[in-house]
């Protein structure tokens, strides 16, 4: 129950400010209850109600409030009371653009043009819409969609794939993270889709900066602060979330495209990572921002120039 869970987590830390006379901090990754609802997992409009008041309660309580993405900022502020909202986006992992040269990678690729789709393979990901774009593709036999990982539509993934008699899926299952860099350097391009949702058009994927930092070609199939990232960046295409048809395109579009314009994607995506995602710079920033919260400074208000002087788009 996710009102139990939010009590037991966040009451002892409250509790612990209090005795402590420490600031609280609290970085804002999903909006609640707005998430629990788009994923479906609760319907109940009464415990929905409960969860929003208790996140009100809890911004509340804090010294600041920061959160992973430009579009965060509005609703959480709703809630927040006088509490600072500053944004602060997740940090990429620029060892996902290192691959171990020592040592073969545990999944090879082969010829054609591979779309690599990295991560979770749950319901938000909008699983269903990427093998609808593989149905439009099937029979452009150099076009391979690559699931790695797991979830809790693996299985039905499988099925679906031998149902459909898509030959163009390849569903190899999860590896460890040592295993991801080496992956994504065979791909042709990567993989970042979501539903078709208010709440997911705000919230920008770990995955992106992770795909950033790999320096590969990005199809984004998703709406909002995700697809903006990877526009500003320049470093592939966006289209609507659950379009197949777009997406397939898309793949399409990325197939076709001259060598040189893809290289010029990679390497546009790894210099926007490296400028707005880097965890020195964000660490370097947070570092800052809470130092002047110890020592009495006003928090930067999302938006102005010092809040934004390291990062230009959220993660």
């Amino acid at each position: 129950m996710p009102v139990s869970i939010l009590t037991r987590k966040t009451l002892p830390v409250v509790w612990l400010k209090w005795v402590k006379g420490a600031k609280l901090v609290t970085w804002v990754q999903d909006l609640w209850p707005e998430s629990l609802s788009a994923t479906g997992f609760i319907r109940n409009q009464k415990v929905l109600d409960a969860v929003s008041a208790i996140v009100r309660w809890i911004y509340r309580k804090n010294d600041l409030l920061l959160v992973q993405s430009q579009a965060f900022v509005e609703p959480v502020v709703q809630m927040a009371g006088d509490t600072p909202v500053v944004y602060h986006p997740n940090p990429g992992e620029l060892a996902f653009s290192k691959p171990d040269t020592e040592r073969p990678c545990s999944l090879q690729l082969g010829p054609g043009f591979n779309v690599v789709f990295a991560g979770n393979l749950g319901t938000v990901q909008a699983l269903d819409t990427v093998l609808a774009a593989a149905l439009l593709l099937h029979d452009d036999r150099d076009v391979l969609f690559v699931l790695v990982g797991s979830g809790s539509r693996s299985e039905w993934l499988q099925q679906e794939v031998r149902r459909l008699g898509l030959n163009n899926v390849r569903l190899p299952g999860r590896f460890p993270p040592s295993d991801m860099p080496g992956i994504l350097a065979q791909a042709s391009a990567v993989l970042v889709s979501l539903l078709r949702d208010p709440i997911m058009s705000q919230t920008v994927p770990s995955k992106v900066q992770a795909y950033l930092a790999a320096g590969r070609p990005i199809i984004a199939s998703l709406d909002g602060e995700g697809a903006r990232v990877v526009t500003a960046a320049g470093a592939g295409i966006a289209c609507p979330a659950e379009d197949a048809k777009a997406l397939a395109d898309a793949v399409i579009r990325l197939r076709d495209a001259p060598p040189e314009e893809l290289e010029q994607m990679s390497r546009r995506g790894l210099s926007f990572y490296e400028k707005n995602f880097e965890p020195k710079l964000l660490a370097t920033r947070l570092a800052l921002i809470l130092f002047d919260l110890v020592h009495g400074e006003k928090p930067p208000k999302s938006g102005d120039k010092k809040s934004m002087k390291t990062t230009t788009h959220d993660v």
